[in-house]
């Protein structure tokens, strides 16, 4: 069985699709499970990888859209949040509130509603990519789509 035959993959492709028919999912030979990963086997900047990061606030969930080759700041999110408590969320909370494993957690196609920030600086780039339900499947799109689709609030999460 391909994976993009697989239920995760669909959900993403099938949100992509209603947003943009012209936006499509391609599977990779090799694994994308890291930004590092995905930029070899894409050719690209690391920076040009989209990191989905699920963030416990409290008992409220966000997911952060950061690019590759930054990290999604705590600190910042408890400044913004004006909450003490944030933390990473586990691998069971990402699956349960996504839909989707660590690796392959799509910015679109979640079976929960995610409030979603997205890094300002994946600006920097034309083109950006993500992944689509699975480590090996990525989709391709641009910054201002990504924040359209996402209906993201752009902030300053990275250090």
């Amino acid at each position: 069985m391909t994976l993009l035959n697989k239920e995760p993959v669909k959900r993403a492709e099938k949100c992509l699709k209603e947003f943009d028919e012209n936006l499509s999912v391609v599977e990779l030979q090799n694994s994308a499970k890291t930004a590092l990963d995905a930029a070899n086997s894409l050719n690209c900047e690391v920076g040009a990888i989209v990191k989905s990061l699920l963030i416990k606030i409290e008992n409220d969930f966000l997911l952060c859209l950061v690019s590759g080759d930054k990290r999604c700041s705590l600190n910042k999110l408890k400044k913004i949040s004006e909450k003490k408590n944030v933390r990473m969320a586990s691998a069971d909370e990402v699956k349960s509130q996504t839909g989707y494993t660590i690796g392959g957690v799509s910015p679109v196609g979640h079976i929960n509603n995610i409030p979603i920030f997205v890094d300002n600086s994946l600006s920097r780039f034309k083109d950006i990519f993500a992944a689509a339900g699975h480590p090996n499947v990525i989709f391709k799109i641009n910054y201002e789509k990504l924040i359209h689709i996402t209906k993201g609030v752009v902030k300053d999460i990275t250090e």
